[in-house]
């Protein structure tokens, strides 16, 4: 086995089931395609999970110098969004951009970043249709009742992402709708015919609409080339989602589709599946609304590598806002707490290393809780020393820089809007003033910010490692 270099960046690829060293194709710049959200309801905290580990993926490829080329789909037809919105007397685009836009508001919210192509399905309908024709000159399709499939058994390789034997199943058992069992391979639909009162495209396939799986295909070789260096999405689309893209995309060009799969693992409530018959259905906006705020959920989110379930607790959630403001807290106090002059160059060393095993701990698969547990084992150091007048002033500086590479890829540090109205950055300049007026004896002004800060749902803790504030 080729030995890893120490510093290299490296995934567990699902497609090799191997733990792979990573550079793009073609230079500097990595073309990623990312599953996004189907829009036809509100993103509930699963789905943001996923969204979670993209937004975390391509900003570890940034800091380590790559250039991106990412592009996310939103998918507005599907069955159900059909389905819908007939039921409300809309059309497809009426229907989806309610969803849309919450999803962006969201997604902001949350501080996931932008990928460079956000691209709407029904946008791309002439290029599906295309695609579909080509496949079908290349044997790979045939008609039934109006309706276009694409034939597995025409492409022998079929199963190898999700490592399955389809051998056996039996040859022209088809599935029209966008989705169907796990277990169960099928020729699945390209161009699903139009059905009573259904909204359609018209063109040389017929009145239809494409079928999910050909939406993504044709939308990532457009914008990033036959082969793309990632495919990224939830482990549930593995099979059969992104099995039948390979299929497809393998069929129209005879080159690898993606060279990388990363699958984030499901997310559990409680330690259960989440459902709404089981009453632990929550969306970000759910969690919003009970209080929380969206850096904690973030945290919480970012916190178990991706490949690992996240058991999503109430528990856990309080856990992370108290693990955010130890982290504000910690800045607060290497801005504003008076260190002696000088410097030490065993705190220097400390920090150094402390930033190698935040990188290394990234490098390793985005292994988010060891690079976690770096940071807050300096941080834990770092303030032990504070107390000891041990941590001068002139170390300050690159323990903020620590803290600034950090929240490159976690985000959690910067100030936000509360729901009650103050943003994080208004009660730190409270609590910065409070902290001068103290100095200065002027008891009475820090009682006055106190109660302030009270007033509008901000709790203070005097602490030997500084102040520390929570929202009610």
């Amino acid at each position: 086995m080729k030995k890893l270099s120490r510093m290299a960046l490296r995934f567990f690829n699902t497609l090799s089931e191997k733990i792979e060293e990573f550079e793009p194709l073609e230079g500097n710049t990595v073309r990623m395609y990312t599953c996004g959200p189907t829009v036809y309801h509100y993103v509930h905290i699963g789905n943001l999970r996923t969204f979670t580990f993209q937004d975390i993926l391509r900003r570890w490829l940034r800091y380590r110098g790559y250039a991106l080329r990412h592009v996310m789909n939103i998918t507005d037809v599907d069955d159900k969004i059909i389905r819908n919105a007939m039921a409300q007397g809309k059309t497809i685009r009426e229907y989806t951009a309610e969803y849309e836009k919450a999803f962006l508001e969201d997604a902001t919210t949350l501080r996931l970043e932008r990928p460079e192509f956000l691209v709407r399905a029904t946008d791309h309908i002439p290029d599906m249709i295309e695609a579909i024709l080509k496949l079908g000159e290349k044997g790979f399709t045939y008609q039934s009742e109006g309706s276009v499939y694409y034939r597995i058994a025409a492409f022998p390789e079929y199963g190898k992402l999700s490592h399955t034997d389809f051998s056996g199943q039996i040859a022209g058992a088809r599935v029209d709708v966008d989705e169907y069992d796990k277990a169960d391979a099928r020729d699945f639909v390209l161009w699903k015919r139009r059905k009573d009162d259904e909204p359609y495209w018209d063109g040389p396939l017929g009145p239809g609409r494409p079928g999910w799986h050909i939406e993504c295909s044709v939308m990532a070789m457009k914008y990033l080339g036959e082969t793309i260096d990632i495919h990224a999405g939830g482990v549930d689309l593995t099979f059969p989602h992104h099995e039948n893209e390979i299929a497809q995309s393998e069929a129209l060009t005879g080159k690898p589709f993606a060279r990388f799969w990363l699958h984030a693992e499901h997310l559990m409530v409680e330690g259960q599946k989440m459902a709404k018959s089981l009453g632990n259905f929550y969306t970000l906006r759910d969690l919003l609304a009970m209080g929380y705020q969206p850096e904690a959920i973030r945290y919480l989110l970012a916190s178990v590598p991706y490949r690992k379930k996240l058991n999503f607790t109430f528990d856990g959630l309080k856990a992370a806002a108290t693990a955010v403001e130890r982290l504000r807290n910690f800045k607060l106090r290497l801005q504003t707490e008076p260190l002696a002059a000088g410097v030490s160059p065993e705190v220097s060393a400390r920090t150094a290393q402390a930033l190698r095993d935040f990188e290394e701990a990234l490098d390793d698969d985005l292994n988010t809780a060891e690079a976690l547990a770096a940071i807050f084992e300096y941080i834990r150091e770092a303030n032990t020393r504070m107390d000891a007048g041990a941590l001068p002033a002139g170390n300050a500086a690159e323990a903020l820089e620590l803290l600034e590479r950090f929240d490159r890829i976690f985000d959690v540090l910067r100030p936000g809007v509360s729901q009650a109205g103050i943003s994080d950055e208004e009660v730190e300049a409270l609590i910065a003033e409070r902290a001068a007026a103290r100095k200065a004896r002027d008891f009475a002004r820090a009682d006055q910010i106190r109660a302030q800060l009270l007033e509008k749902g901000i709790v203070l803790e005097d602490t030997r490692e500084g102040v520390r504030w929570k929202r009610k």
